[in-house]
């Protein structure tokens, strides 16, 4: 039986990275930072691998994660409050498929889309 998945992303700097979830998205660290080249954070049920790849070239990245939530309103409220930048493409709005949604890039442009049934 599958019960939980904790998608793998690239990232540049563990430390960009690190800041950019636990002060700007308000993730906490989960697990050891200590890691070499590796980093796990969560919130609420949610939780995010990131491994190191110094050469990554953000504007080949398409990494992407799809995060449902159950308050959309409010973390959308919450990111911009923390002056979180959101998607020129992905302003919150009502889907045709019946879904309410926004998405953020970090910084290494892994696509973050947050999103509520309607």
């Amino acid at each position: 039986m599958l019960t939980n998945i904790n998608p793998k992303l690239p990232m540049r700097d563990k430390k960009i990275t690190m800041d950019f979830y636990l002060n700007k998205l308000g993730f906490q660290l989960f697990g050891s930072p200590n890691y070499d080249g590796y980093l796990m954070v969560q919130k609420d049920q949610i939780q995010l691998h990131f491994f190191e790849f110094k050469n990554l070239n953000p504007d080949e990245n398409y990494g992407q994660v799809y995060i449902r939530t159950n308050s959309i309103d409010t973390v959308y409220q919450t990111f911009l409050d923390a002056k979180v930048w959101i998607h020129s493409n992905g302003q919150l709005e009502n889907k045709p498929w019946q879904q309410r949604e926004f998405s953020i890039l970090d910084p290494d442009k892994n696509l973050l889309t947050f999103g509520q049934s309607l």
